[in-house]
């Protein structure tokens, strides 16, 4: 009876021995696993730099062209007589102006 507990044992022991060694394993591991992931998240790449500055320079680009055709539409109306889009016609102008400088210029080829 001992001997058949004996054998039924043995494989158990066998087993535990690389759970426990799994175990220590991911205990030894674990800070070097979290300390890499939090640099990983706290630094950018440098593609995910130039993806988010190609988004903003498109957001830029997308706000320039939305205020020149409002303006042409207000300046259409100014010229019509409207005082209040002469206004406003100006204050667009005055908006494209500051957009202007922070869009890159391309190349010409």
């Amino acid at each position: 009876m001992r001997r058949l507990a004996l054998i039924a044992l043995l494989p158990g022991c066998v087993l535990v021995q690389g759970c426990l060694a799994k175990t220590a394993y991911d205990v030894v591991t674990a800070p070097v696993k979290v300390v890499s992931k939090g640099v990983d998240l706290a630094t950018t790449s440098q593609s995910e730099a130039d993806e988010n500055r190609g988004r903003e320079i498109r957001k830029r680009e997308e706000r320039l062209a939305q205020l020149e055709r409002e303006y042409n539409r207000q300046m259409d109306d100014c010229t019509d007589g409207s005082r209040r889009a002469c206004n406003e016609a100006r204050d667009t102008y005055a908006e494209m102006q500051q957009i202007i400088p922070t869009i890159p210029v391309e190349p010409e080829r």
